[in-house]
């Protein structure tokens, strides 16, 4: 019995004694590190950079399409135009045009034949 005792009371010791306790801090690693938030960081940037840079370009190449297309239109137009002037000065010198044009002022034609006088360039 004595071994009994000695060992409750051993065990009632050991209960009493207050336990220490180790405080261990533990580091909580999160999902992504430094560095990769780094990379991350630069390659958005990059992206948003070569984005903007895109539509920009677009932008550019659309506003100088649409001034070709402005200057082909006008283009086609004068092209119109001159056609239709050449037509009227093909009229205009027409030797029965001037024959008559001479008759009305009070000029005589004393050939039947008109030659066009071709004018020199001087």
């Amino acid at each position: 019995m004595n071994r009994a005792r000695h060992w409750r009371e051993n065990e009632a010791y050991v209960h009493t004694q207050p336990e220490k306790k180790i405080v261990v801090k533990v580091k909580r690693q999160g999902w992504v590190t430094k560095g990769e938030k780094l990379i991350y960081t630069v390659f958005c940037v990059c992206l948003i950079a070569a984005s903007l840079y895109l539509v920009s370009y677009a932008s550019k190449l659309d506003t100088l399409n649409r001034e070709v297309q402005r200057l082909e239109r006008e283009v086609h137009e004068q092209k119109i135009e001159n056609e239709a002037l050449y037509f009227e000065v093909s009229e205009l010198k027409s030797p029965e045009r001037i024959i008559t044009i001479a008759r009305e002022h009070g000029l005589k034609v004393q050939d039947a034949k008109v030659k066009r006088a071709a004018a020199l360039n001087q």
